[in-house]
């Protein structure tokens, strides 16, 4: 692995490895934020080990997710501006719920995140997955709505959703050639989920490769 690491806001190397890496968890598709609770029963290792840093070979995890009470509104949303410009590296982008189709209906939109501060419009959960996918060191799709589409992606739904693995394609690979990590269930099986994405906390410490 190189012996650099990339700033957390922007992409100048520096010289010693990251103390902190965002995780920019979306709970805006189409579920029921089943996977997030869950994952407060996760023992191995518990969601506190991670955030926390106290495993001392992993940076700090800043997770940035709704159900997160310190931060809120424009500052909530700061980070994911920041990683949608590419100037927020390295991060991981985890997405829950399913993903709707915003092609199938002439106005309105299924699912947002924020609004768009220049047309006062609604950021839809595609535009952010569209903006932010190509730029995260690893994706990762929670709970079987993510993974498959969920119950939401039975026919005759009309939001014609999907996984994510179905929207953005399942040959896709981030930009560290990572294949999206889909980790099923209904809700997920925490200490499951939490076994990958310890895994991938302990790869950013060094540059992406």
């Amino acid at each position: 692995m190189p012996d650099t690491a990339q700033s957390r806001e922007g992409n100048t190397p520096v010289s010693q490895p990251i103390p902190e890496i965002d995780i920019l968890w979306i709970t805006a598709g189409l579920g029921c934020d089943g996977d997030t609770i869950a994952m407060t029963a996760a023992t191995q290792p518990s969601i506190e080990d991670i955030v926390l840093g106290a495993m001392p070979w992993i940076p700090k995890s800043i997770c940035i997710i709704l159900f997160s009470p310190w931060r809120n509104g424009d500052d909530f949303l700061k980070p994911f501006h920041l990683a949608a410009a590419g100037n927020l590296s390295p991060f991981i982008l985890v997405v829950e719920g399913s993903i709707p189709n915003e092609n199938n209906k002439q106005e309105g939109y299924w699912a947002s995140l924020g609004t768009n501060q220049e047309t006062g419009q609604p950021i839809t959960t595609c535009e952010w997955i569209d903006r932010l996918a190509p730029r995260a060191w690893a994706v990762l799709a929670a709970g079987t709505c993510a993974t498959y589409g969920g119950i939401h992606a039975m026919e005759g739904n009309p939001t014609g959703c999907m996984g994510l693995p179905d929207y953005l394609g399942w040959q896709w690979k981030s930009m560290a050639n990572i294949p999206i990590v889909c980790v099923p269930g209904c809700p997920v099986q925490p200490d499951n989920f939490m076994e990958r994405f310890f895994t991938f906390c302990t790869w950013p410490p060094v540059a992406p490769p």
